[in-house]
């Protein structure tokens, strides 16, 4: 897990962010894994406006981030014993694929109604995520159909012209990033693996 100073956290000006969060913005901002193009997963105008920035086909559903599993479980219809203990001991970013998402924008999830959602174990996601008080889209900053970016230097200016707000923290490193592992419980309840 990643940890900052919280000095850091407030020069970040959180206040900004939350605004244009909280009145339907799309942000680009660093997750727990690569660059991403987030807004609140519960505002249906906000996800469609990620749909169209990333020319992205309509119905198929986004990852999320939450901050705990607290906020986990207000936004699943259940969560799995094996998951529970699979999330407290997993030790990269993991994904895990839900049979049914509830609390949030109808276009936020697959037509199914399932939703992919992660626990960040990013302490600037995390704090974000928190204060907003809801789950963030964490898709990746890059048109579909094109290589994600692997840092900040990488985003095409077409995604940083669409964006509302870009956030300044972490722009400056070039470590690669890498999506995160995804997994879902499938009929037999057994784990199946759908990126390592």
């Amino acid at each position: 897990m990643r940890k900052y100073d919280s000095m850091i956290f407030e020069n970040e000006k959180f206040t900004e962010i939350l605004n244009v969060l909280n009145a339907g913005g799309v942000i680009l901002y660093p997750t727990d894994t690569i660059w991403g193009i987030g807004c609140d997963a519960t505002n249906a105008a906000a996800v469609e406006k990620v749909y169209k920035l990333k020319d992205r086909p309509s119905g198929k559903g986004f990852v999320l981030l939450v901050d705990s599993m607290a906020m986990l479980r207000q936004y699943v219809s259940h969560v799995h014993p094996r998951i529970d203990t699979l999330l407290m001991y997993h030790s990269r970013p993991l994904t895990v694929v839900y049979d049914k998402g509830i609390n949030l924008a109808k276009n936020v999830t697959a037509p199914n109604g399932s939703v992919a959602i992660r626990l960040a174990t990013d302490s600037f996601c995390k704090a974000l995520i928190r204060q907003l008080g809801k789950p963030i889209i964490a898709t990746s900053a890059n048109v579909s159909g094109q290589p994600f970016a692997k840092h900040f230097g990488e985003i095409s200016s077409d995604v940083l012209e669409r964006v509302d707000f870009v956030v300044k923290f972490r722009q400056e490193q070039r470590e690669t990033g890498e999506p995160s592992v995804i997994v879902r419980l499938n009929e037999s309840e057994e784990l199946e693996f759908i990126r390592e």
